[in-house]
């Protein structure tokens, strides 16, 4: 007897979990209320402990193609270049098992889409979004608007996927004490033509600037023809909540006053870029359960959104569809997979997104603590730091 899945969201999440549930023979309708996939976001860094899912998922080749294989993280001080720590990825396979990867987020969307497209148990509908969420006596109930129209579909198991304002966590959520709230950071995103920057700032590696209250990540994309630059700085947000999370409007006075004290490389950088767009960083209390209702589950922001300073936010999703389709496979009902998947993923997923607020607090320290901070980054070492990421990206 077939089984059947909903899931609300074609993002990384979503369609991650789309492949997953397809290798344990459930059909799946992603819903998404975009009526196309079309190119958003910034650059994203794929961890090993992301790609190994998605190896496991058959999708890994079909990433790799649009993707830099850095050979190196470089920490650099700000104010003077200086380097503080090299991270290698050169060994990354033989280490943690899987490659450390850097792509363009439209570019993985797109290559887990048509992996998606090809795959005969999975259904991808655009211009729907899931209003509301019913469970029932072992189905569950949906309801999604269309631009001219509302419609109802069911199934054995529904998946929020659906991001950070996730209307399926909504439904079973505690109420105003779990909203979104503003974390007083924003970064800043622009995409810069190959050459109009430094040729150093084209090889195959991620660079890491650190500061007085902000810090800024740059690395090659697309085969080097364009340098991903975000810039994180600690400011208001006056805009309310944006309608498109990473596509506000941007405060180029703000961004420059940031960044004023810098070294005269890092604002060349700044002045290369053409335009940029904000992405104010919200967050949400973490939860105690990602297996709501017995036949409904959260992934990816949904579940545990997170500050991008562990370069993690693909990364868990990708996790969370990975332990789903084990759960899945393994229990003898939905309600039991689920409550699988949840034990699983909930404790790590947290131990991220709690590692992330300290990591971002560790980027913008100021004076004598930042000193402390540049003096042991230079004392560890390559080998040291690596090991200290053991626990992210070999699990």
């Amino acid at each position: 007897m077939s089984r059947r899945a909903i899931i609300a969201g074609a993002g990384v999440g979503g369609l991650s979990t789309a492949l997953a549930l397809s290798r344990t023979r459930f059909d799946v309708t992603i819903y998404e209320q975009a009526v196309a996939l079309e190119e958003f976001g910034a650059g994203l860094q794929l961890t090993p402990n992301a790609t190994r899912i998605l190896a496991r998922l058959g999708a890994l080749e079909a990433v790799r193609e649009s993707a830099m294989i850095p050979d190196a993280v470089y920490a650099l001080r700000g104010s003077d270049d200086a380097v503080l720590m090299r991270l290698p990825l050169a060994d990354a396979e033989r280490r943690w098992g899987a490659p450390y990867l850097a792509l363009h987020r439209a570019d993985l969307q797109q290559a887990l889409a048509q992996l998606a497209e090809r795959d005969d148990r999975v259904e991808l509908r655009l211009g729907s979004a899931v209003a509301s969420v019913a469970p029932g006596e072992g189905r569950v109930h949906v309801e999604l608007t269309q631009p001219l129209t509302t419609i109802e579909d069911a199934a054995d198991l529904v998946i929020g996927a659906d991001g950070l304002r996730s209307r399926v966590r909504r439904k079973f959520g505690a109420g105003p004490s779990d909203a979104p709230a503003f974390t007083g950071r924003v970064a800043f995103r622009a995409t810069i033509p190959a050459h109009l920057v430094d040729s150093r700032w084209t090889e195959p590696q991620v660079i890491l600037r650190l500061g007085p209250n902000a810090h800024l990540v740059h690395y090659p994309l697309r085969n080097g023809s364009i340098v991903n630059v975000v810039a994180v700085i600690e400011d208001t947000w006056r805009d309310g909540e944006p309608e498109h999370p990473w596509d506000g409007v941007a405060d180029r006075p703000a961004l420059e006053r940031a960044f004023a004290g810098w070294s005269a490389s890092t604002r060349r950088l700044l002045d290369a870029a053409r335009s940029w767009r904000a992405w104010p960083l919200f967050g949400r209390p973490a939860l105690g359960a990602f297996a709501l209702a017995g036949r409904v589950a959260l992934v990816g922001d949904a579940a545990h959104p997170m500050v991008p300073f562990l370069a993690q936010g693909a990364a868990q999703a990708i996790e969370d569809a990975g332990a789903l389709g084990s759960a899945l496979a393994g229990a003898a009902t939905i309600p039991d997979a689920l409550a699988a998947y949840s034990s699983a993923r909930v404790a790590r997923a947290t131990r991220v997104q709690r590692e992330a607020l300290r990591q971002g607090r560790i980027y913008h320290l100021n004076g004598a603590m930042a000193a402390a901070r540049d003096a042991t980054m230079r004392l560890l070492g390559g080998r040291r730091l690596s090991a200290r990421y053991d626990w992210l990206y070999g699990a």
